[in-house]
């Protein structure tokens, strides 16, 4: 400033006699000029590195440069210090500086394992200001296994002592000095956890950081204009803010060291180096609501103490689609938003022996028609996406051929605030014209830059005043309008749709996407049979050898289950143990060879009910459940009189328990006869058991002919269930030929299965063929409901009217036979005549007639 100052000395007193007013008038002005020129040149060097809200490095070393976030970003840090302990080094601390000076916190979630999980707050153990554990980062009783102690970056926070304590007896040591006051940084602990760490490797954490606390002279009731308890020395009543403005003046301001006062990041000005008017106005618009509810202008920045101040300067004026500007020495910044013109440039103001240079339209090498950019999407996990293309089909045409380039608003992470950037930048351009019109100097001094004034029907942004050395005023002038920033029509910034986390398939616990739906199978003769649909992503694993299905009807508890050997098809339809009007509910997971840690997925849900079973694939699984049961009722005969006298006496034991047996006998025996009586009563009881009971066994034989009955009565306690029953069995055999009958009656009291049943089996035959016949008639709970049924096997069933005149109801070899019926409502798949003339096909709702 001397320079010019002795040169403004020498002007004034040629012009003015040495007055000292026009002396500072005239030396700021060319102080404006020179510098303005500087910033030009300044402005045409490559930038070093990509200004964003995104740190994306770790960084290590002690050569790194001071750094600090304006706003909100995300970083991954300066590791600067690194401890292990405990047995077999299971335990371990790593500190990371986030940034210099007081931030105001962490927002509520981390990135690990290039996945967002949820930080969870925990009670603070020392002195951090706040302390998490990450969601889902616990053992198997719960506990946390990686936690993190947050330190703000205040002047006195204090030490983490527990990093002094567990580093005491290493050879790399946490001091007790080590408070990083002013440095904001977090310590990461970790107790190693093969299930969580073994096969992803040490977690790399990207912390989502509220950046500085900073300086606001609207709430500082000292400031002219300002009101509020805010102060520029007290940084205690300092706050965070995402205002690109408010971003500027404190990095013009700069960042200070606490104890020699030196400026560590930004340009280290004073108050009274900043024009404060500008400022306020800059402040205001930016927090101004649009339409859609959102503040005009926000962005966040990480910036270091090795950048180019102008870079950084121009990142926050294109935030807020601004100009930085140099007002009689004072910095400044004007913002983008409609002003009203403070004067009418006339023809009167211009002196008409002075050149002047008017350009309304610039040329088509200046002007852009096809304009398009990124911004910092946090829904795209911080990551670069693109916003709209600005074009205008007219300006393509008026220029002839298409013109593109880009801007990038990367320290902008909203996108409806990045697109409306991108249509005034657009329009910006558009409306390009320049003029540099010399003045009076009655006009001149009357305006300043950063004004709008109107000219020729237009309106005009002084972007420029200059001075020479005869006090003669020359403007430059940029077109401007209102129009630039209205918002109406501008479209919303692109909506972009968080990415699906990377799943490495050899490390798949489980299928991915899976989903289950009803459906049916169709059979032959239209029956068609209610099924289960599972779905899945198709894994490529070859080690996944099978999908594994469990599925419960919805508000019952017994489980089924089924798989498919093809994990690759994707898809599984099943009918098994799945009945009609039902919904379900399924999850699945897998098997692996070889095996290795497996989960199940969510529980999914069929968005509606199982269709209603045909009637032909209903009765089969009635019949095949009888059947079963049947069998089982034969296999009771034959335990029950296969065995020998002294087998079946011999079945019971005193062993382990108290008890008393007593014995009747009576026997007649001559050579090959026999007839005998045994009757025995037991009783038996131990620490886990209470039983009675009492059988008779009636037997008489001759030569080949045989008769026996045998008769047992039983209860029989224990602490889950409750036992009564009555058996009698009844034999005969002659020459191999034979007949045999059970008649069995028990009640059981147990959680499930069969509460009562009465059954009476049959079976007569030769050693060659035998046939069965009988019935059982019982009481089960099933899902929690208890339900009866009877079944009946005989070749012939009937029911017989003893009026005269009825023919009797009869099922016989596999048809029903009756005369007359008399139904209320038939649901059938197929009606078809006994000729085959006339079929009736109520699934697909056919009639066919032939001749």
């Amino acid at each position: 400033m001397a320079i010019f100052t002795s040169i403004a000395t020498a002007i004034a007193g040629a012009l003015f006699g040495g007055s000292a007013l026009a002396a500072s008038l005239i030396g700021g002005a060319l102080a404006f000029g020179a510098k303005l020129a500087i910033g030009k040149l300044t402005q045409q060097k490559q930038q070093k590195r990509k200004y964003t809200a995104v740190q994306g490095e770790i960084q290590f070393g002690g050569d790194v440069p001071v750094g600090t976030l304006y706003g909100v970003g995300k970083t991954k840090g300066q590791r600067t210090f690194y401890a292990k302990w405990g047995s077999g080094n299971k335990w371990n601390a790593e500190v990371f500086v986030l940034a210099n000076g007081w931030c105001d916190g962490l927002e509520p979630y981390v990135y690990i394992y290039g996945e967002k999980k949820a930080l969870v707050s925990r009670p603070v153990i020392g002195n951090e200001v706040a302390n998490y554990h990450i969601e889902g980062f616990v053992n198997g009783s719960g506990d946390p296994v990686l936690t993190i102690r947050f330190y703000d970056g205040r002047p006195g926070q204090l030490v983490d002592q527990k990093l002094v304590d567990v580093s005491a007896a290493l050879g790399n040591k946490w001091k007790s000095t080590s408070v990083n006051a002013g440095i904001c940084y977090v310590v990461v602990e970790r107790i190693y956890s093969d299930k969580l760490f073994g096969s992803k490797g040490r977690p790399e954490l990207e912390f989502v950081l509220r950046g500085l606390r900073e300086y606001d002279p609207r709430k500082d009731s000292t400031v002219a204009g300002g009101s509020g308890p805010q102060r520029l020395n007290t940084p205690s009543t300092w706050v965070h803010t995402k205002n690109p403005a408010v971003h500027r003046l404190n990095y013009q301001l700069g960042l200070r060291a606490l104890v020699s006062g030196r400026t560590l990041i930004g340009e280290g000005k004073s108050l009274g180096q900043i024009d404060l008017a500008t400022y306020f106005v800059a402040m205001n618009v930016c927090d101004t609501l649009r339409a859609n509810g959102k503040k005009t202008y926000e962005c966040s920045l990480f910036v270091s103490g090795d950048d180019d101040h102008t870079e950084v300067l121009k990142q926050f004026d294109d935030a807020m689609a601004g100009y930085g500007l140099n007002r009689r020495g004072l910095s400044g910044v004007i913002p983008g938003a409609p002003q009203i013109p403070v004067k009418d440039l006339t023809a009167a103001d211009i002196p008409i022996d002075r050149a002047k240079d008017v350009q309304f339209r610039p040329s088509a090498f200046e002007r852009f028609n096809h304009l398009s950019g990124q911004f910092t999407s946090i829904e795209s996990m911080w990551n670069p996406e693109s916003l709209k293309p600005v074009y205008v089909n007219a300006d393509i045409a008026a220029d002839g051929r298409n013109r593109q380039t880009s801007v990038d608003f990367l320290q902008v992470t909203d996108p409806d605030i990045a697109q409306y950037l991108l249509n005034i930048r657009y329009r910006q351009n558009r409306m390009g014209g320049k003029a540099t019109v010399p003045v009076s100097r009655r006009f001149g001094l009357a305006v300043q830059e950063g004004e709008w004034i109107t000219w020729r029907g237009k309106s005009w942004l002084i972007s420029e005043w200059r001075a020479d050395d005869r006090l003669r005023i020359t403007l430059v002038l940029s077109e401007t309008s209102a129009a630039i920033y209205d918002d109406a029509g501008i479209q919303p910034g692109p909506i972009v749709i968080p990415p699906t986390p990377p799943i490495n398939p050899s490390l798949l616990s489980t299928v991915q996407n899976f989903n289950v739906a009803v459906g049916m199978i169709n059979g032959a003769q239209g029956y068609d049979t209610p099924a289960l649909l599972f779905t899945w992503t198709p894994p490529d694993d070859p080690t996944i050898t099978a999908v594994r299905f469990v599925y419960q009807i919805e508000g019952t508890t017994e489980l089924f289950e089924d798989q498919c050997t093809s994990p690759e098809d994707g898809s599984f339809r099943t009918t098994k143990n799945v009945v009609s009007g039902k919904v379900y509910n399924a999850r699945a997971t897998i098997t692996t060879v070889p095996d290795r840690l497996r989960t199940f997925t969510p529980w999914m849900t069929t968005a509606q009910p199982t269709g209603l079973q045909t009637l032909l694939t209903g009765l089969q699984q009635l019949q095949d459940d009888a059947l079963s049961r049947f069998k089982e009722l034969q296999q009771e005969m034959d335990d029950y009189l296969r065995p020998t006298v002294q087998q079946i006496l011999d079945a019971f034991s005193l062993e382990g328990a108290v008890g008393q047996v007593q014995r009747q006998e009576l026997r007649a025996e001559l050579g090959s006869a026999l007839a005998q009586i045994i009757e025995e009563r037991r009783v038996r009881v131990s620490e886990t058991e209470a039983l009675a009971q009492s059988i008779t066994i009636l037997t008489a034989s001759i030569a080949n002919t045989a008769a026996r009955v045998i008769a047992e009565e039983t209860a029989r306690a224990n602490a889950d269930s409750a036992l009564a029953s009555s058996i009698t069995g009844v034999s005969a055999d002659v020459n191999g030929r034979f007949a045999e009958g059970l008649v069995k009656f028990e009640a059981v009291s147990a959680p499930s299965g069969v509460d009562a049943r009465f059954s009476v089996m049959l079976r007569a035959g030769t050693n060659q063929s035998f046939k069965v016949s009988g019935f059982y008639i019982e009481l089960y709970t099933e899902g929690g409901v208890q339900k009866s049924r009877m079944a009946i096997q005989v070749d012939q069933f009937l029911v017989f009217s003893g009026n005269s005149g009825h023919f009797p109801f009869v099922f016989e070899n596999g048809e029903l036979k009756l005369a007359i019926a008399n139904i209320g409502t038939v649901n059938a798949g197929l009606l078809q005549s006994l000729n085959g003339k006339m079929k009736i096909d109520l699934n697909n709702g056919t009639i066919e007639i032939f001749s």
